[in-house]
This record gives C-alpha cells, sequence and structure tokens, in this order.
C-alpha cells in the first residue's frame, strides 16, 4: 500500500511539474510574440558582467533598437550595427570597426534572437524559488536541449504586463550577462540606414573585415 501511495504521488508530482512548464512556456511564447508584433522598438539598457570565481562584477548602461532582424546596440564605447546580413562592431576609443557575417554567429545570442523569437531548443521552466514582492513577476529558466555555447537563459516577465523586464545568459565559463531592459518605447521613427554602419560617418575609421 505504502509503495502505491508513493507511486500516485510521484505520478502527481510529475502532472503539476509538466503542467508549470508548459505553463512557463506559453508565458514565454506570449511575451516573445507581444515584442514581436512591433514593427520596431527602443529600449535602454542596464547590463551586469558577472563572474564569481574570477571575482568580476562589470556594470555598463546602454540603449537598444530593434527592428525585425536588425538592431543597434550603443555600450560604452562599443556599437553595434545588424542588417540581418551584416554585423559591423564599433570600438570608439580604437576607432576600429569589425565587419562579420550574421550567419557565422548564428548559433550566437542576438538582441533579436532574444526578444523576438522563441526558440524550440528550450525547455522552459518557472524557478519557484525565486520570490518578488510584486507578485506578477516571474522568473523563468531556458534550458537548451542542442549546444549552444552557453548553458541556459534565464527571463524576469511581468505576466500581467506581458513584459520583460530582464534576461540573463549563463555561458559556459562561468559568465553571467544580464540585460535589464528600462523604458521600451514601441513602434517609433526611426532614420534610414539605422542599422548599418557609415563608414562616412567615421572617415578616419581602421575597417578589420573578417567575413
Amino acid at each position: 500500500m505504502k509503495k502505491i501511495l508513493f507511486a500516485l504521488a510521484l505520478l502527481s508530482t510529475i502532472s503539476i511539474f509538466a503542467q508549470s512548464n508548459k505553463e512557463a512556456e506559453k508565458l514565454v511564447k506570449d511575451v516573445i510574440n507581444k515584442i514581436a508584433s512591433y514593427d520596431n522598438f527602443s529600449a535602454e539598457l542596464s547590463y551586469t558582467m558577472i563572474n564569481v570565481e574570477m571575482d568580476i562584477n562589470e556594470k555598463k548602461t546602454g540603449s537598444i533598437l530593434v527592428s525585425g532582424d536588425k538592431y543597434k546596440v550603443e555600450m560604452e564605447g562599443q556599437v553595434i550595427f545588424s542588417d540581418g546580413v551584416t554585423l559591423w562592431t564599433y570600438l570608439e576609443d580604437s576607432e576600429e570597426v569589425m565587419i562579420s557575417n550574421v550567419s557565422d554567429n548564428e548559433d550566437g545570442i542576438s538582441p533579436t534572437s532574444i526578444l523576438t523569437k522563441y526558440d524550440e531548443d528550450y525547455k522552459s521552466s518557472f524557478d519557484n524559488d525565486k520570490k518578488y514582492k510584486n507578485s506578477d513577476v516571474k522568473k523563468i529558466d531556458l534550458k537548451t536541449t542542442k549546444d549552444k555555447g552557453f548553458q541556459k537563459l534565464s527571463l524576469i516577465i511581468n505576466q500581467k504586463n506581458l513584459s520583460l523586464d530582464s534576461f540573463s545568459v549563463y555561458d559556459m565559463n562561468g559568465n553571467v550577462f544580464t540585460y535589464h531592459i528600462i523604458n521600451l518605447k514601441p513602434n517609433i521613427t526611426l532614420e534610414e540606414g539605422t542599422f548599418v554602419f557609415s563608414e562616412k560617418k567615421y572617415p578616419d575609421v581602421e575597417v578589420i573585415d573578417m567575413r
């Protein structure tokens, strides 16, 4: 009888866990679909990179613009442009721009893949150990079922507003990269060429073409 009761309890726990995972997956999809429905958006960013073993705690601020597969990220001395095909990384201090193909980094993390596309290679689950004063805020962990060069992603979501407050990337070297999204504005007016690096605007730049 005890074995039967234990088996029933175990099956019940598994069933609740599976249902919880489905709810987490649906919430992630709903948030990403909402963001993806915008023609474009801008937001301020607060960035941290932490590695406990190496005693690293780096903080930066910046901004982001996204339109479909295109994006532009400005982060204290560095500007990244992507038109969906080509990636430009401009370093202000050294006046260098490195050019590569987006396809060369297709397994990596980009703002568009995090914010506007749900990847079926992830398994979503609520982090029930993480509690917030606002009960609408939930932490969801996404573990990849394929080798993508990192361990997992974590999203902090407001389930009432269907908004993404922050996301963290846990890489294979013990680094945790966290981006806090502040003051997101959808459907803004963008200048032509926003997502392309213009050498005319930076005449003294050194071009390093890695394509």
